[in-house]
């Protein structure tokens, strides 16, 4: 017999399918949120629903927004000619926030992973070709994760690529082999792009 009333211990159960959440602190955020005071848990709670509700994909590059199409892609300042291809919304938002590329992106939502069974076809690939196919994209940066993943991952796109016309390039590695492009500082991921090269 449990200890913990019902409702505590299927809120902790569900706390631990967060990534990164253990058992600990999911019980650790359980009792901050059962002192928490019930507008704050309202609010939280609504917060949740509307993410859920509201968030969708950009109908052209794939990326997390509440408005079709996204700002990014919608925003005639940006250069359509330049396409930023990166493996998931994360990765997008985290390049942005370098404030050095100017142009579009494509989420593909993962990266080719024959051992866990993911192929071209479970990517988003298809939906790039689309977008290259009228010749108006000069240059596809591929900013997939400097993994092996990412790295089979970028040079199967670059021989699709390189046969519709624009320049394919790869940021540089001034992540660390092994890094998620999510979780690197703004500054390495500004050098990165400033020293991609042609693949």
């Amino acid at each position: 017999m449990s200890a913990l009333p019902p409702p505590l211990a299927r809120l902790i159960q569900e706390l631990v399918k967060l990534p990164g959440i253990g058992e600990k602190t999911a019980t650790r955020l359980a009792f901050h949120l059962l002192r928490t005071e019930r507008r704050d848990i309202d609010l939280l709670a609504d917060a949740l629903v509307k993410m859920r509700e509201e968030t969708k994909l950009c109908s052209v590059c794939l990326g997390l927004t509440a408005v079709d199409p996204c700002d990014l892609c919608s925003d005639p300042q940006r250069d359509a000619g330049s396409i930023c291809v990166v493996e998931r919304p994360a990765d997008l938002i985290a390049l942005e926030r370098s404030g050095q590329f100017k142009g579009r992106y494509h989420v593909l939502h993962g990266c080719l992973a024959p051992l866990d069974g993911i192929g071209p076809d479970d990517l988003r690939v298809a939906e790039l070709l689309r977008r290259l196919q009228d010749g108006s994209v000069r240059e596809v940066v591929i900013a997939t994760n400097p993994t092996v993943e990412g790295e089979a991952t970028a040079l199967y796109l670059a021989r699709l690529i390189k046969p519709i016309g624009p320049r394919v390039t790869r940021i540089a590695h001034g992540l660390p082999m092994g890094a998620d492009v999510e979780y690197a500082d703004s500054g390495t991921l500004g050098k990165a792009l400033e020293g991609r090269r042609d693949m």
